[in-house]
């Protein structure tokens, strides 16, 4: 079975830098339609401004997607650009340290918004398109949706007490959406992943530059991931070569989670 995504319709949230950007692209190289989406206009312009056209198979779409009416607006401005969406992946993901004694932190409120609900809310919009598009299609697959999520999920690290708690609740989501929507045929997952050079890893890594030595000791590959490792996980859950796969957190992080480091940095 092929893992190919050509001609398909994608749309990538959170695309504008890291992840979500290297996944948007290899889809693109990958023969499928994106609609690169983000809160930043600016940096999707510059970016991926080269890949827009309406002869290309990329189109850019900037907002706030913690709102319904932009999360409409997508969905409307990707069919009036490519007429379906295939596949959504809910890259949209924010990062933030905290102090969990901290009881005036409104951290965990943030980062539910914006890592969980977004990506729910996202996810019960497109799968209704996905079924009505197919409504008429007895067999196959009717799309795909592909959460991206963290080790953080089950690792504890007690600054990132926001963030472990969203990835964790994703992780369900992912979950009881893939149960959900599978009587339509529509699949669900997620990858989680650690140790990826993402955009908040990055980051960082400026501010304390002794934590990727630190990263590498405790993960048994040795080294940190391009975002392009990512990508080719997603590509693999979006395509049909992982159609009898759904409800599963495909784990990306070069073998970190099989030593169990408490206190190492869950990016």
């Amino acid at each position: 079975m092929s893992f190919s995504i050509q001609g398909k319709t994608a749309i990538v949230t959170g695309a504008a830098n890291g992840v979500g950007l290297a996944i948007g692209r290899q889809f693109v190289d990958a023969g499928a339609n994106v609609v690169f989406a983000d809160m930043d206009e600016d940096r999707l312009t510059q970016e991926v401004g080269e890949l827009v056209g309406d002869d290309t198979q990329a189109r850019i779409f900037a907002g706030d997607l913690r709102e319904k009416l932009t999360q409409a607006n997508l969905l409307s401005a990707t069919l009036d650009a490519f007429d379906q969406v295939d596949i959504l992946v809910n890259a949209s993901r924010q990062v933030i340290h905290s102090d969990p004694l901290n009881d005036e932190d409104d951290a965990v409120e943030m980062l539910l918004q914006q890592n969980l609900m977004t990506s729910l809310r996202m996810t019960q919009l497109i799968s209704k398109r996905m079924i009505k598009q197919g409504k008429d299609q007895e067999t196959g697959g009717l799309g795909s949706i592909v959460n991206l999520s963290s080790i953080a999920a089950t690792h504890t690290h007690a600054d990132l007490l926001a963030y472990s708690i969203s990835s964790a609740a994703l992780d369900q989501m992912t979950r009881s959406m893939a149960v959900a929507l599978a009587p339509h045929r529509i699949r669900v997952n997620a990858v989680g992943f650690g140790g990826v050079m993402s955009a908040s890893l990055k980051q960082l890594l400026k501010e304390h530059p002794d934590y990727r030595d630190e990263i590498k000791a405790i993960t048994p590959l040795s080294r940190i991931a391009a975002p392009s490792e990512v990508a080719d996980a997603v590509q693999f859950l979006a395509s049909d070569g992982a159609g009898f796969v759904t409800g599963q957190i495909m784990t990306v992080d070069g073998g970190r989670t099989l030593l169990d480091p408490v206190a190492a940095p869950a990016h």
